[in-house]
């Protein structure tokens, strides 16, 4: 037998003795003891192969007949049908999940749009004087199309047929060439737009669109750790990723960059500029001179819009002044009798009677509405009187001088400009129009879908729409739109919607006998029985949700466990927000650790014969320890996943 599957079974025998052995006799047992037991059964049938949404279903069905059984046997059968439908009837009115289909729905557009393999070659080429380039190139790209589809599956998938044969041809070591696909293609469920991160909000009740801010920078933070590994690896141990030959290196120019750059300049700019005015260019058509010359621009002309659209922003004239009687109103009429009893219980020891609180909540509603219109006249006259004398000045009002930060960033982009400039050579401008052809249609539909949901402009569901539409005309401008691609990525989101549907189902009426049955009390007791200090209780946390990753993948332990810890997290004054992003960053280690790394099984599928699977294993190691890295960094440094949110979001 298998190491792996002896691994595994291991894992199952652990779970079943720690639950003999820290559960108690029969005759002792409560109902909250059979909600532990309860968990640990959901956990070994899960290992054991069933499917994970009708196991929780079955299981919350079941037990949650014995909690109603226990306190009203006539009526178990009916309570227990009419919480099914309840929670599934909750499940299904959640607007938030209508945007996992259309987000899935353009992955699988995107992944049949045949962008992967431009967009390795290009990259490749890009980085070709970084040490490790082929590794590099492959994380890059990874994170693109994983950011882009969403699909951890897919990604790695194509990249093992695409990178993997290219990296063992070039001499790097299966070890890291394993484990930079792997660890690259995870990336693609933390770095928004994220199906995992809508989950989790839909689970724990945090802001999608809080989640989507607060997990950028994480996410960009993960990828560059992983580079600079590679990187640094490279450079300490060559052999291990040998560089990039001249041959390799080597782009084939057109006719015209040949003529231009042997007979007027090598450089872009004054090849093209020279080539434009001087006589030289008999043999090249203009059209093509000035073509490419504005292709060549589009990096200054992007820079200038940019600094342009915040020079604008950060030097526009500041608003009059206006009277604060409405925030005074609102402070005053909303806050007050908030602290005075509207959540106050009644002193009277009858039920039936009326609360105090609720004769004297209209009150203040009331003031609200009438407040204004005693004071309307001399108010209307003020404004009046202020308007008449503010016109002149609010019409002559100048711009107000742009701050030291913005020059700094402006002679910034100039140097870099400049920089650019003086080495872009027409190798170089090939490689460019390259990315133009690959990376930033990508980039630049990704940048939408996130930067519309990040300020506000879009709902993370209309988003989603607007990316389903950018994946059709994708798809549509690569010729690689037609009735097969279409039905098989319907058909394909259609089952991936179904599956986290039911997961919902499942996982909400696990929650709900969990809940019935005592067990959630029974954990908190234990936990606050405990005294552990905030720092104490993450710690703790997150080294369960990182056990948890073994056995078990990121959809399991979020619908199962997550309801579990979000409860503790008020007594610890814990932000549900940055919580969700460290395990977010935790859940990477789902796919990456054994015996259920799904990333490694898509790998092996596809990669040549020698490569074993232990190996692939052994080259998702320290890509882990990275990870790791990564969530003591975001501890330590908070600002780091919540700077984005709060500047957002005051």
């Amino acid at each position: 037998m298998r190491k792996e599957v002896w691994f595994g079974l291991t894992i199952m025998a652990m779970v079943v003795l720690a639950a003999f052995i820290l559960l108690p006799s029969p005759a002792q047992m409560t109902n909250g003891h059979l909600g532990l037991l309860m968990l640990a059964l959901v956990v070994v049938a899960i290992m054991l192969g069933f499917p994970t949404a009708f196991t929780l279903m079955g299981m919350g069905m079941v037990f949650a007949w014995i909690a109603y059984r226990s306190q009203n046997p006539g009526l178990a059968v009916q309570q227990t049908l009419d919480l099914m439908v309840q929670r599934t009837y909750s499940v299904m009115s959640n607007d938030v999940l209508i945007s996992i289909p259309l987000f899935v729905f353009m992955g699988y557009l995107i992944e049949r749009a045949n962008l992967i393999e431009k967009l390795f070659k290009s990259m490749h080429l890009a980085t070709a004087r970084i040490p490790g380039s082929l590794a590099v190139a492959t994380i890059i790209t990874c994170a693109i199309f994983a950011t882009a589809t969403g699909i951890v599956g897919a990604v790695v998938t194509l990249m093992g047929l695409l990178a993997l044969p290219a990296m063992l041809r070039a001499g790097y070591s299966v070890q890291l060439s394993a484990g930079a696909i792997t660890a690259g293609g995870c990336l693609g469920i933390l770095i928004p737009p994220s199906v995992m991160l809508i989950v989790y909000g839909a689970t724990a009740g945090v802001s999608v669109v809080k989640l989507y801010a607060g997990a950028f920078f994480p996410g960009l933070m993960l990828a560059g750790l992983y580079v600079v590994y590679v990187i640094i690896l490279a450079k300490l141990k060559p052999h291990m990723a040998p560089p990039m030959s001249a041959e390799d290196r080597h782009v084939p120019l057109p006719e015209f960059a040949e003529i231009v750059s042997t007979n007027v300049s090598n450089k872009v700019l004054p090849g093209l500029i020279g080539a434009i005015k001087g006589k030289r260019n008999a043999a090249v058509p203009m059209k093509t001179l000035v073509n490419h010359l504005f292709i060549a621009l589009l990096p200054a002309i992007t820079v200038m819009l940019i600094m342009g659209g915040i020079y604008l922003k950060v030097t526009a004239p500041l608003p009059p002044e206006v009277a604060g009687e409405v925030v005074a109103m609102g402070g005053s009429s909303f806050d007050a009798p908030a602290e005075e009893g509207g959540l106050a219980e009644p002193e009277a020891e009858d039920g039936l009677q009326s609360p105090p609180a609720a004769d004297e909540a209209p009150a203040p509603l009331g003031a609200v509405a009438e407040a204004p219109a005693a004071p309307a006249a001399p108010v209307a006259a003020e404004q009046v009187a202020a308007a008449a004398v503010a016109a002149e000045p609010v019409a002559e009002q100048e711009r107000v001088p742009a701050p030291m930060t913005f020059w700094i960033g402006l002679a910034s982009c100039a140097v870099a400009l400049i920089i650019f400039y003086a080495i872009f050579s027409f190798t170089r401008l090939e490689i460019f129009k390259m990315l133009l052809g690959s990376f930033f249609p990508l980039a630049i539909m990704i940048l939408a879908v996130l930067g519309t949901i990040v300020f506000g402009l879009a709902t993370p569901t209309e988003a989603a729409a607007m990316g389903s539409m950018g994946g059709l005309l994708l798809a549509g401008a690569y010729r690689r739109l037609n009735m097969t691609v279409m039905r098989e990525s319907v058909y394909l989101t259609a089952k991936t919607s179904a599956m986290v549907c039911w997961l919902f189902v499942g996982s909400s009426i696990f929650s709900a006998a969990f809940a019935l049955l005592g067990g959630q009390e029974l954990i908190n007791t234990w936990v606050l029985g405990m005294e552990l200090t905030p720092v104490q209780f993450m710690i703790l946390a997150q080294i369960v949700i990182f056990l948890l990753g073994w056995p078990l993948e990121w959809t399991e332990i979020i619908v199962i466990f997550m309801p579990i810890f979000i409860p503790l997290l008020p007594h610890f004054n814990i932000d549900p927000l940055f919580f969700g992003l460290l395990v977010a960053l935790n859940l990477q280690t789902a796919f990456l650790s054994p015996p259920v790394a799904m990333a490694a099984f898509y790998l092996k599928g596809v990669s040549p014969p020698h490569v074993t699977l232990n190996q692939i294993f052994a080259g998702m190691l320290p890509f882990m320890g990275i990870q790791v890295i990564a969530i003591i960094l975001l501890y330590q440094f908070p600002a780091i996943g919540l700077w984005l949110p709060q500047l957002l979001y005051k």
